[in-house]
């Protein structure tokens, strides 16, 4: 059951971090640019390590929906490890970034609307792609991704199961 819960939620779960997930790129890729064209963003000391942990975090969360989309559409243990963990490496970047946001708001001074939308947005990924997750390591106790689940392969997949031959590298007449 928890396979299938995780399943039909899956897909508008990755649409709505991917929507998230590009918000914050545009985000920090605009702090990032004013910052370059040396004319500042309104904000303090922690402004540009939060720029650059978004666009990090940005980056691989939108990797780890790839990852998804591409396991969304095989739904095999294969696409279910590399979703899982790049899932949980994009959520560790994005709470990185949302530690750097807690920090740029206790520091507090001023801020621009735009660096305070990065902020709001950077929190809310945080728990969207933790739900990610956690729906992601919810499939691993579905019966489909238990380990002797064979991805389609048909016939004997145990060595002890009758009809399998042994062959032990000798030519099968």
């Amino acid at each position: 059951m928890a396979g299938l819960i995780s399943r039909t939620l899956t897909a508008p779960m990755l649409f709505l971090n991917f929507v998230l997930y590009i918000f914050i790129l545009g985000f920090a890729s605009w702090a990032l640019n004013r910052e370059f064209e040396n004319q500042g963003v309104a904000g303090n000391i922690v402004t540009n390590d939060l720029t650059r942990f978004a666009l990090v975090a940005g980056v691989v969360g939108i990797a780890s929906i790839l990852a998804g989309l591409h396991h969304l559409k095989s739904w095999s243990t294969d696409s279910h490890a590399s979703a899982s963990s790049s899932a949980l490496i994009a959520l560790l970047l994005t709470f990185l970034a949302f530690g750097v946001t807690c920090k740029e708001i206790h520091v507090g001074g001023p801020r621009s609307k735009r660096l305070k939308t990065l902020e709001a947005f950077l929190i809310i990924t945080a728990f969207t792609q933790l739900l990610f997750v956690l729906m992601l390591h919810a499939e691993s106790f579905s019966n489909r991704f238990r380990p002797g689940y064979n991805n389609g392969v048909t016939g004997p997949t145990n060595l002890n199961e009758p009809g399998h031959k042994h062959t032990h590298g000798a030519a099968v007449v």
